[in-house]
C-alpha cells in the first residue's frame, strides 16, 4: 500500500525526527487478515475490485525482501488519511516500487543495508541501477 502511493502514513508506537529518502521492507510473514483489511481498504480507496487486488497481491506479494522507497516528510501525533491509527504517524511522499525486489533480512526500527542489496535495487527516483 506504501510503495503504490494510497497509505499516506505509517503508524508507529515511536516517534523520529528523521526526514528523506527510506527503502521500505517487506516482512518475512504476512498476517492474512492484516493483508485482507490493506486490501479492503485499499479497493474502498482507488475503487479497484478488490477480488482483482487481492489476485493482483497474491501473485506480486514479495517478503523479507526490499519492495520499494519512499520519503519520511513529517512525523505526526494525528492524520486525515484512513491508514492513520497512530499512536504516531510518519508522513510519507515519493513512494515508488522496485523494479524487483531485493532479498534482505529485516530488522526492527531503522537499519542500514549492505553494499550488495543496494546494488541489486532499481527504484526509480531513489536508486538507478
Amino acid at each position: 500500500a506504501i510503495v503504490t502511493g494510497l497509505k499516506p502514513v505509517e503508524n508507529r508506537t515511536w516517534s523520529t525526527s528523521f526526514r528523506g529518502p527510506v527503502l521500505i521492507h517487506a516482512g518475512q510473514t504476512v498476517e492474512r487478515d492484516e493483508i485482507d483489511g490493506m486490501l479492503s481498504l485499499c479497493a474502498r480507496q482507488s475503487g479497484a475490485s478488490l477480488a482483482l487486488l487481492r489476485n493482483a497481491y497474491d501473485q506480486q506479494a514479495a517478503t523479507g525482501a526490499i519492495v520499494g522507497a519512499v520519503t519520511i516528510t513529517d512525523c505526526v501525533p494525528n492524520h486525515a488519511s484512513p491508514w492513520f491509527h497512530g499512536p504516531v504517524g510518519f508522513v510519507l511522499e515519493r513512494p515508488a516500487r522496485a523494479l524487483k525486489p531485493v532479498r534482505c533480512p529485516g530488522r526492527l526500527s531503522f537499519f542500514n543495508v549492505t553494499d550488495d542489496v543496494l546494488a541489486g535495487l532499481d527504484i526509480p527516483g531513489y536508486v538507478e541501477a
